[in-house]
């Protein structure tokens, strides 16, 4: 079923009709293309962010009810307010059957807790893309394209020229082009850096004196240093040089 919106022609323009706009709950817009002129418009802003969040929203041919008339158009551009939840302005483009189009599809993965990688061998999936470039004509346009990973392996890779694509839809890639789609692969939970570095920690860590040790030493350390003559840490006086050796000094 295709999503329908209703719009009407924007009479102001410019920057301040714009905010005059969005301070009354509309949005801005313009929808061109085809065999006719662009045509400035302004669509309710509650009803556009509803269908923005939807995902078919971006990757349909939506019906755009416009001057009591309607006609088939493609969502090519939203701009969003920095840090609102603000719809600044969006872009439509009309569609004709017989022209072929480039489309954005989002890309839908099935099958991952089933493929080898990640049953068996503990690995898991790595998305690289989320959507796919595709050529055709409206009436083939697919709302997704389905990606199943069940016969994926530890280091094995899926790529684009292998999906099999619905009928009519052509990859948008250049002759060489094949980018990898999803990859499976095994989490490093400790790298040999990290394991040298916990090794080494555990010497250093055995090699430091406990509480009571540090304190027996610092007891012993002390008896020597301050022992009196009497103790018996202390340390031996130097021999007394002889009675000869004291007379020829006088």
């Amino acid at each position: 079923m295709a999503i329908e919106i209703t719009a009407r022609k924007r009479e102001a323009q410019g920057t301040g009709a714009s905010r005059r706009l969005r301070r009354l709950g509309r949005v801005p817009g313009i929808v061109y293309g085809g065999d006719r002129g662009p045509m400035n418009i302004e669509l309710d802003h509650k009803d556009l962010y509803f269908n923005l969040r939807n995902e078919k929203f971006h990757a349909s041919i939506l019906t755009l009810a416009l001057e009591g008339s309607k006609e088939q158009v493609l969502l090519r551009a939203v701009n969003m307010h920095p840090f609102k939840a603000q719809v600044q302005h969006i872009d439509f483009q009309r569609v004709s059957k017989d022209k072929k189009i480039h489309m954005k599809v989002p890309l839908h993965f099935v099958n991952a807790e089933k493929s080898p990688g990640v049953k068996e061998q503990g690995g898991v999936v790595n998305h690289v893309l989320n959507e796919l470039d595709i050529v055709c004509f409206p009436d083939d346009l697919p709302e997704f394209v389905e990606v199943d990973l069940g016969g994926l392996s530890v280091g094995h890779s899926l790529h684009v020229r292998q999906l099999p694509l619905p009928k009519g839809v052509e990859l948008a890639l250049h002759k060489a082009e094949d980018p990898v789609v999803a990859t499976v692969v095994v989490p490093a939970l400790i790298t040999e850096e990290e394991e040298a570095a916990q090794a080494a920690a555990a010497v250093s860590a055995a090699e430091v004196p406990t509480t009571e040790q540090a304190a027996a030493a610092k007891e012993g350390e002390g008896g020597e240093e301050g022992a009196k003559p009497g103790d018996k840490g202390a340390a031996p006086k130097a021999a007394e040089k002889p009675a000869a050796e004291k007379k020829e000094k006088k």
